[in-house]
């Protein structure tokens, strides 16, 4: 299952486990089961929606996120299936 929103037209977007600490996205698409949709959208991760990568935890560990004014923890495997487009 994949949920959607328009591109901005600047090409592919990337993937949220290959965003940089201090970089910020917008979310483009979230595909994957429907139980990990559902967690998704429950933590305020929605096409559209900005996120920003606050650290990455070493060894492969955890992404520390901001969404909106939430910080929370995403594994690096749920964050594989979220694509987003980089902005500026």
């Amino acid at each position: 299952m994949v949920i959607s929103c328009p591109t901005t037209g600047r090409g592919a977007p990337d993937c949220l486990a290959d965003l940089q600490p201090g970089e910020r996205a917008t979310v483009v698409t979230l595909d994957g089961e429907p139980r990990l949709l559902q967690r998704l959208c429950a933590l305020g991760i929605r096409p559209g929606q900005t996120i920003r990568l606050l650290r990455q935890a070493a060894w492969g560990g955890p992404l520390h996120l901001r969404v909106g004014m939430t910080e929370l923890m995403l594994r690096r495997q749920d964050a594989r299936h979220i694509s987003i487009a980089p902005l500026s």
